[in-house]
């Protein structure tokens, strides 16, 4: 079958061309997530791997599978992409007026998206490589996908094609246009960067929608909604993170959690409304600030927790924009009808 969609997309079909491609479009696009770190930046890459696989098909000569010179393709338009780009300019916060809290640093990963759960939904099931280190819901984690930003390029995509999609070295070496023993060193490099990276060492998550997962969400719900500091600082770990990208700053620990959260988020007069959602194979929220003009709740962010056992290690606020991906809305209405109330 394979073959003949491929005939046919050689003589022009491009209907047979999509169904061709069409098992590795969501596959491919969650490995140039992992690369670039952005939704809207790995659809892009995506369209011009798929442009420029439909102009190349003449060249294909199936020496590898349809899938390796697909993600051949992929990872050299994601590697293009990010020496195009260069550094992005970070964002001044949008609560500059306020007494900001001293930050732990500033980070210089200021372009990051999360990735809605009902996508992942989408990827075929398989069996994993022996030669794959990364379970798929820790390689899609923010926590991994924040850690994998901070390689260089070529380690970066050497470490995702190794050790997350299982592809040996030889065949990385052919992607990257590389000899094996650079795949070896960069992989080596990758590795040793990512064993001292804080936060993937964690507890293990409670398994999605589980009881425990669903009594966490209850509580950061309710946490919020009361604006209780105290109530949400009691479901972090003590190394808990808080980043707000593009916003440069993170803040590290309780402690500082807890003063930004007094000083910034919580501040009187504010009321809030979350609405649950998941991203990254992790619990998210949208989070909704109540105009007191007019009673509505308009959009505050999309809010995404690692979590660590029973407890939240990491807090992602990400901006309006994202909200549509995961189809959620800009304002709700001051009361929210419950089914059957």
């Amino acid at each position: 079958m394979i073959n003949v969609l491929l005939d046919r997309s050689r003589a022009g079909d491009e209907q047979a061309f999509a169904e061709l491609t069409a098992p590795f479009r969501r596959e491919l696009h969650v490995h140039c997530y992992r690369i670039l770190g952005s939704m809207q930046d790995a659809e892009d890459a995506l369209q011009e791997t798929l442009l420029a696989a439909w102009r190349a098909l003449d060249g294909y000569e199936q020496r590898a599978s349809l899938r390796t010179w697909l993600y051949r393709i992929a990872t050299n338009r994601c590697l293009n992409s990010l020496r195009a780009a260069g550094r992005r300019a970070p964002v001044e916060p949008p609560f500059a007026d306020l007494p900001v809290p001293e930050p732990s640093r500033q980070t210089e990963i200021v372009w990051l998206e999360p990735y809605p759960d009902a996508l992942l939904d989408e990827l075929p099931g398989a069996e994993p490589s022996p030669d794959v280190l990364y379970e798929a819901s820790e390689a899609i984690s923010l926590a991994f996908i924040v850690v994998l930003q901070t390689l260089p390029p070529r380690q970066r995509a050497v470490l995702i094609l190794r050790d997350v999609m299982g592809f040996r070295a030889v065949e990385v070496a052919g992607m990257l246009d590389l000899t094996e023993d650079s795949v070896t060193s960069a992989l080596k490099r990758a590795r040793a960067a990512l064993s001292r990276a804080p936060g993937l060492q964690e507890a293990p998550p409670a398994a999605p929608d589980s009881p425990e997962e669903r009594e966490l969400v209850r509580q950061l719900t309710l946490a919020y909604e009361a604006g209780d500091t105290d109530a949400l600082v009691s479901l972090m770990t003590d190394d808990v993170w808080l980043r707000m990208p593009p916003v440069p700053l993170e803040y590290h620990g309780r402690d500082r959690t807890r003063r930004f959260f007094e000083v910034v988020v919580f501040t009187p007069g504010r009321e809030f409304r979350m609405l649950p959602t998941r991203a990254n194979g992790q619990p998210a929220m949208g989070m909704y600030l109540k105009d007191p003009a007019t009673g509505m709740f308009r959009a505050s962010g999309l809010l995404v927790f690692d979590v660590a056992g029973d407890k939240v290690s990491a807090i992602t606020r990400f901006e309006n924009n994202v909200l549509a991906a995961f189809g959620l809305p800009r304002s709700l209405p001051e009361r929210i009808e419950t089914p059957g109330a």
